[in-house]
């Protein structure tokens, strides 16, 4: 085979590999929670969401801190919820820094009360591990999380609650998500 043929050939298996036409599969039910380091506070303290949730929990999912629907209607609803409480460890990740997530959570809620921990997934990497991730250059610079909770129970995902426009405030609102 010529050294031509055989670049062709590579260049094509490549490009079909990159290229197809299934759909995206996100998070499913049973999947395990990913074993991937994510930021609390600061760049320092790192934090395995599937350590800290081997019994029951939530993992909300946002698209920015600091964002008009995250920060007046999302989390708060969450923060407010009598069933809260119910819930588990209960964990906000965004594809934002540690110091972004640190102050947001503090300014809504102040005195922690809530028990929320509101922790940074800057890289994205927890996010596409989820395949939860969408192409938010347009509006936020980068790639960012699609809006979603997820309820896990034993380290797995037992419910999952994505927004299918990937930032809309209807699925994963606090009312559906706990009840």
């Amino acid at each position: 085979m010529s050294l031509l043929l055989r670049r062709t050939t590579a260049s094509r298996s490549i490009l079909a590999r990159q290229f197809h036409t299934s759909p995206r599969t996100l998070v499913k039910i049973g999947d395990r929670v990913p074993s991937i380091e994510v930021y609390e506070d600061s760049p320092g303290n790192t934090v395995n969401l599937a350590k800290e949730l081997q019994g029951k929990g939530l993992i909300i999912g946002v698209p920015a801190a600091y964002s008009p629907a995250c920060s007046a209607s999302h989390i708060p609803g969450y923060i407010n919820s009598a069933k809260l409480s119910s819930a588990g460890p209960v964990f906000v990740v965004s594809v934002n820094d540690a110091f972004v997530m640190k102050a947001w959570g503090k300014d809504l809620d102040p005195s922690g009360k809530s028990g929320i921990r509101f922790v940074a997934d800057p890289a994205g990497k927890f996010t596409k591990a989820l395949d939860l991730e969408f192409d938010g250059k347009a509006i936020f610079g980068n790639d960012r999380s699609k809006r979603y909770a997820l309820v896990i129970e034993g380290g797995k995902v037992k419910s999952a609650f994505v927004e299918p426009d990937n930032t809309g405030l209807e699925v994963s609102k606090a009312e559906n998500v706990l009840g």
